[in-house]
């Protein structure tokens, strides 16, 4: 009889650790689409820092044909400029965002598909309007209860060429 008591005392508390340790998709695909939500807000409101907050200090970007590895600060800076030096038209999804985990829930992907319009002005003072079909891949990794961008890959769609 104590045997059997304690067999199940062991059964129950191996259940209820693992049920704990049990990783929550729905949640954590929450979280996902809610930064994801937040970086078209910070792009519209030129909220530099707050978008580069989601970076995690590991961040990796690629892009042009290039992988960098930039400081927080070279981040911001770049993202203060751009920010600045541009506005936010359009900047949504063309296709809902495809998103992916790990088995054990350390770390996603989101496929992103984007339409983005903005205006800025040109060297000759001249208010252009241009519009471009991004895609890219954003890896992010959750950091204790925090989920970060490790990693970036972005492209853009070429211009059409009609002589083509």
């Amino acid at each position: 009889m104590i045997k059997s008591l304690i067999l199940i005392g062991l059964s129950l508390t191996y259940l209820a650790c693992n049920k704990s340790d049990k990783f929550d998709e729905v949640s954590a695909r929450q979280e996902i689409i809610k930064l994801h939500n937040q970086q078209q807000k910070y792009h519209f409101e030129k909220m530099a820092k707050a978008f580069v907050s989601q970076f995690s200090e590991n961040f990796i970007s690629v892009d042009k044909g290039k992988i960098t590895t930039p400081t927080a600060e070279e981040s911001l800076n770049k993202f203060k400029n751009y920010f600045n030096s541009v506005e936010f038209l359009k900047w949504d999804d063309i296709t809902p965002p495809i998103i992916r985990f790990a088995d054990d829930g350390t770390m996603a992907y989101e496929v992103v598909n984007k339409k983005v319009v903005i205006s800025y002005k040109d060297d000759n003072n001249k208010r252009v309007k241009e519009t471009t079909v991004f895609s890219w891949v954003t890896i992010y990794k959750r950091y204790g209860n925090n989920w970060k961008i490790d990693c970036v890959a972005s492209t853009n769609q070429p211009p059409a060429y009609e002589d083509m």
